[in-house]
């Protein structure tokens, strides 16, 4: 699929009270051990924790505030049109807060599911895939070194001349960045400090 836009950014959309309310709010809550598709499935034992940390090493807490969806969905309408990529949306995953200390990252991966949910006691899941991936930065820069939001912009098929954009727009505390969930992306490791993010997944019928 052809994209005008890799993403769509907000710079500093949410106030530094609101970011810092999320904080508090989910630090209150305890983390657990953010998983991929490949380990969600898994029975969970030391050597499966630690071949995903090979992948994935961050902490997460589920959220799903009204509070919180309120503020950030209006957005979501905003980037879908602005950027052309014009995808029908009906609902929205719980909110994933995400704490990322030192030496924690994400390897190059897709949001996107490899089949649409098989959940048909959950309407708002069932036969749907994600379609729009929203990351919402809530640490002030100034609280962190590393930790840097990377996008993989492929030129062509097999192409080793493939582009990393490093999307510096996220870095203001409370800006928001929505991009195509088929899209590769990564967290760089964290040097210094702590790094908070949320993300948030919207849904839809698969593409046609």
């Amino acid at each position: 699929m052809k994209l005008e836009y890799t993403y769509w950014f907000f710079k500093k959309a949410l106030s530094k009270n609101f970011c810092n309310e999320i904080i508090r709010f989910a630090k209150k809550q305890k983390p657990e051990l953010g998983k991929t598709f490949s380990t969600i499935e898994n029975k969970k034992n030391k050597k499966t924790n630690n071949d995903l940390k090979k992948f994935r090493n961050s902490n997460v807490v589920w959220l799903n505030e009204p509070w919180i969806h309120n503020e950030i969905t209006p957005y979501l309408k905003n980037a879908n049109i602005n950027s052309n990529w014009n995808f029908e949306i009906d609902s929205a995953e719980s909110c994933q807060f995400t704490i990322y200390n030192k030496n924690q990252y994400y390897h190059w991966h897709q949001d996107s599911l490899p089949k649409p949910y098989d959940t048909p006691t959950n309407i708002n899941l069932h036969g749907k895939i994600r379609k729009i991936s929203l990351t919402c930065s809530l640490s002030d820069p100034n609280d962190y070194k590393g930790g840097e939001l990377e996008f993989l912009q492929f030129e062509e098929i097999n192409c080793e001349k493939n582009k990393i954009i490093k999307c510096k727009e996220i870095l203001e505390q409370g800006s928001l960045v929505f991009f195509p969930s088929f899209i590769h992306h990564r967290v760089t490791p964290v040097t210094k400090g702590t790094r908070y993010s949320l993300v948030i997944w919207f849904l839809g019928k698969p593409f046609k």
